[in-house]
């Protein structure tokens, strides 16, 4: 419907980008708009880049759509940065994409103005398009000394560029099943690439009337519970930064990785949940390859964040005396 077109692009609008609602594709979920471009720019062997640590949700991706991933390394000083000559590295010849997820979960950071430039570059270059995940775009906790998140919705454009969202994350809305693909790039190119999604699209016909119908308002009545969300967030990572638990600079999102003493071959994540009666999730499970590192969710009660950094403080200091 393009009454939820509108609206989409009127989202964008308030994040600086004018978006033509003929640009957009509506999908049940940032998975499935996953599935729709893995199809449209490859075929069965390509391969797509994809940063690590990140969600492993794109491993299960990729294999149902017969592609292969390819991590490229993000690297830690004091703050998360894009390896670019590791990335260059992993370039061949049956890449047809680089994913960026910005900002990326679980490590809060997002791309600035320069790694964007740099990345366009490397696409252009390589005959490659940018697949770009924003469904934490809205929260950034705004620190003095962070460079603030811009859409890749905002241009220039100079390679093909598509960019996920949805309502999972946007309005804290999972069980809606509302997503969506918004094209950019060379016109020529844009337009074919979007003819062939609306086949795509048409194909499957995934998201029904009634919450097409409901778009526009759950978009303009965002705000209320993203503001909710933020206050939680600054809340429990304040918490979590005043434990005597080293955190991660974050950025933006949800999440926050705790750096541990590193404990051998023992599963951190186990012994806590076991020892402690903490749940948090393993580094591992992000493919965080150094040791000692745990994820933890910062969009719980206070009062059980606050219980469960203590426990894990406690924990940490008695075995490492």
């Amino acid at each position: 419907m393009r009454s939820a077109r509108e609206a989409i692009a009127a989202y964008y609008s308030d994040h600086g980008a004018a978006v033509n609602p003929d640009a957009l594709v509506l999908t049940t979920s940032t998975s499935e708009g996953y599935g729709y471009l893995f199809r449209l720019l490859c075929d069965a062997g390509d391969e797509v880049l994809v940063a690590q640590p990140s969600y492993p949700l794109f491993d299960f991706l990729a294999d149902l759509e017969d592609i292969k991933l390819r991590p490229y390394p993000l690297f830690y000083d004091y703050g998360w940065w894009i390896d670019f000559a590791e990335l260059e590295q992993r370039i061949g010849p049956r890449t047809r994409a680089i994913v960026v997820v910005h900002p990326n979960n679980p490590t809060g950071n997002g791309a600035k103005v320069r790694e964007r430039e740099r990345l366009q570059e490397i696409c252009s270059r390589h005959g490659l398009a940018l697949i770009v995940d924003e469904v934490f775009l809205d929260y950034s906790l705004h620190r003095a000394d962070v460079e603030e998140l811009v859409s890749f919705a905002v241009g220039p454009h100079p390679v093909p560029t598509f960019v996920l969202s949805g309502m999972s994350k946007i309005a804290g809305l999972p069980q809606m099943k509302a997503a969506w693909i918004a094209g950019f790039g060379p016109e020529s190119i844009r337009r074919e690439s979007m003819g062939r999604l609306e086949m795509i699209s048409d194909t499957f016909l995934s998201m029904n009337a009634p919450v097409q119908i409901a778009l526009p308002s759950w978009l303009e009545g965002r705000k209320g519970i993203q503001e909710q969300i933020r206050e939680r967030v600054r809340v429990n990572l304040a918490c979590s930064e005043a434990s005597g638990v080293e955190a991660l600079r974050v950025e933006a999102g949800w999440c926050a990785i705790l750096r541990l003493p590193q404990w051998g071959e023992h599963d951190l994540a186990e012994t806590l949940l076991r020892e402690c009666g903490v749940v948090v999730h393993p580094g591992a499970f992000y493919r965080i390859a150094e040791q000692g590192r745990i994820v933890v969710s910062l969009i719980g009660p206070a009062d059980d964040f606050a219980e469960g950094m203590r426990r894990i403080a406690s924990f940490t200091k008695e075995s490492t005396q």
